[in-house]
């Protein structure tokens, strides 16, 4: 035993034994209990309501396209490259090293990655190329699987695939333009769009002054050799908001002498020359952060006018409309994708000896995450089928999506923030952390609600479509009906919906949003009975439509089956 040797004076001498215990190397733990990575699957096959919608919608044609672009999406070499490209912003190069001015924004290598992939496969272009039946809803669903892997992408390529509606109201801009958005080659130099192999498209509405209200604007369009339709202009003034300023060609409104006016502004001019204009800074935003916004000044920029001055508003409404049936997907996408990382959690990981997804209140909590999910994923693909149909010249689509685009734009945006705050929870402490993914998911929420009109403009969308096109109203509740014919919660509902419209003149926009969310739940709950599945209808009905709810997710009532409502959903 050995003897302590500085023992005071005094103090008889001490002995300790020996340690015997071996310490283990340092980190030499075992990890247990975590769920193993949510990767190298496919998003298309593994979504089981996205694929009987692709079926149901007139797309079956296009499964193996979607497929393979779900194929991507769901590799862990994509969910790298998204987090490569979040984790590093965009930059703004306004001078190169010897002061010269290029108005250049700098990506990671991963942003273009991504983006050429999604142009290799025609997000951008598709319906375009290849308009035959269900082109829109083929397009759209590839479109929501792409967006699970980085959703900031999807701008340009929105745009980009939006602007060809707006652009015909010119032809011979849409014949120099269109081939060059049509193409399925990704090139990123900023170079005159004839030299390139390929280009997009971005769009500027908003000032500072005016925001929504874009009759406010102050940028003026003066004429360079008399004007008129397809003619060059002059632009002068600036635009709070320029989406995707590395694009080949913009949409802006400007004020000509005949009023409000849609132009096609292009980065270079057909001379070879860098046009007149100045990015100023790039917005700092919540979410999105991969994407780049900007603030621009024009100085005598060149722009050739798309249709009639005075009918701007008109004209790029073509263009924003098709932006909002992707901001309905958008907000569709991040539902699917947080729940099925949450189910995935829950079903590889045990709390108090159980794994989570067995206990009754997480199994509520998923279940109606799910439901919520599932009513967002019929609704955005029925939306996508009467996009088809209306381009096929049928009335009674074109009257169903002009009510149906602001009424689903409004509430599966606005639904989208708090069940992305209610997916991450389901993931814990694990949630709140970046490497789990939700917080991206969790600032990426609200995006699409606050884009291309906010929640207001929606709801007064559809308030001024009840005045100008009262057959869109009748398209809507004839939707509805198909479905109230077999259950007796979503006809009452619709009774009392068909009440409410009308009710007092005075109130009506202050009831707009009242309204609005219920004509959404009408249209959902039509949707999911006739389609979805028995036991998410039910719950569906039971509590959005029936008040057997509370007020946030997993408040479901017992009885219903969560466990085919949670199974039907899983991603693996």
């Amino acid at each position: 035993m050995p003897v302590r040797a500085d023992a005071p004076a005094g103090e008889p001498a001490q002995s300790f034994p020996m340690a015997t215990r071996v310490r283990q190397a340092f980190g030499n733990h075992t990890v247990a209990n975590q769920p193993p990575p949510l990767s190298d699957y496919n998003v298309f096959g593994a979504d089981t309501v996205l694929v009987e919608a692709v079926d149901r919608e007139g797309a079956d044609w296009a499964k193996e396209r979607i497929a393979a672009v779900g194929e991507f999406a769901g590799s862990a070499e994509a969910q790298e490259l998204g987090r490569l490209a979040n984790d590093n912003a965009p930059k703004l190069r306004t001078h190169d090293r010897y002061g010269n001015r290029v108005d250049e924004v700098e990506f990671h290598p991963a942003w273009h990655d991504l983006l050429g992939t999604a142009v290799e496969h025609e997000l951008h272009s598709a319906p375009w190329r290849d308009p035959r039946p269900g082109a829109h809803v083929a397009r759209g669903a590839a479109f929501m699987c792409f967006s699970q892997a980085e959703a900031g992408v999807g701008c340009p390529i929105s745009m980009t695939y939006s602007v060809i509606a707006a652009l015909r109201a010119q032809p011979e801009l849409a014949a120099q333009w269109e081939p060059r958005f049509l193409t399925d080659t990704y090139d990123p130099r900023n170079a005159p769009a004839p030299d390139k192999r390929g280009a997009l498209a971005g769009m500027g509405m908003t000032e500072k002054q005016g925001g929504t209200d874009v009759r406010a604007n102050t940028t003026v369009a003066r004429p360079v050799d008399g004007g008129g339709p397809g003619a060059e202009y002059e632009l002068n003034g600036h635009k709070w908001f320029m989406s995707a300023p590395m694009c080949d060609a913009f949409l802006v409104l400007a004020q000509a002498e005949g009023g409000l006016s849609c132009f096609l502004f292009p980065r270079w001019t057909p001379d070879g020359e860098r046009n007149r204009f100045r990015l100023q800074r790039l917005k700092e935003k919540l979410g999105n952060k991969s994407n780049a916004s900007s603030e621009i000044e024009f100085d005598a920029a060149s722009a050739w006018l798309v249709g009639e001055e005075g009918a701007g508003v008109p004209t790029i409404i073509e263009m924003v409309n098709h932006t909002r049936l992707d901001c309905v997907l958008g907000s569709t996408t991040g539902m699917r994708a947080g729940v099925a990382a949450a189910i995935h959690h829950a079903s590889n990981r045990s709390v108090f000896g159980t794994v989570l997804v067995e206990q009754p209140l997480m199994r509520n909590v998923l279940a109606d995450l799910a439901v919520e999910s599932e009513a967002a994923t019929i609704s955005a693909m029925r939306l996508a089928r009467a996009y088809d149909e209306a381009i096929a010249g049928d009335s009674e689509a074109q009257s169903l999506k002009r009510v149906a685009n602001a009424v689903l734009k409004y509430w599966i945006t606005k639904r989208a923030p708090a069940h992305a705050g209610e997916c991450l929870e389901c993931l814990g402490g694990n949630g709140y952390v970046e490497e789990s993914g939700m917080p991206r998911l969790f600032r990426e929420s609200p995006l699409n609600s606050i884009w291309e009109g906010s929640g207001n403009v929606q709801c007064l969308d559809v308030l001024r479509a009840m005045v100008k096109s009262p057959a869109s109203v009748e398209s809507f509740f004839a939707e509805v009906a198909d479905g109230a014919a077999a259950e007796p919660r979503l006809a009452a509902f619709a009774a009392g919906l068909r009440d409410e419209l009308p009710g007092d003149v005075a109130t009506i926009e202050t009831r707009a949003r009242r309204v609005v969310e219920r004509m959404a739940l009408a249209l959902q709950a039509s949707l999911l009975v006739r389609y979805g599945d028995e036991a998410v209808a039910d719950a569906f009905c039971a509590s959005r439509l029936d008040g057997d709810w509370g007020r946030a997710f997993g408040t479901l009532r017992a009885g219903l089956d969560f466990a085919r409502i949670i199974d039907r959903h899983r991603a693996v």
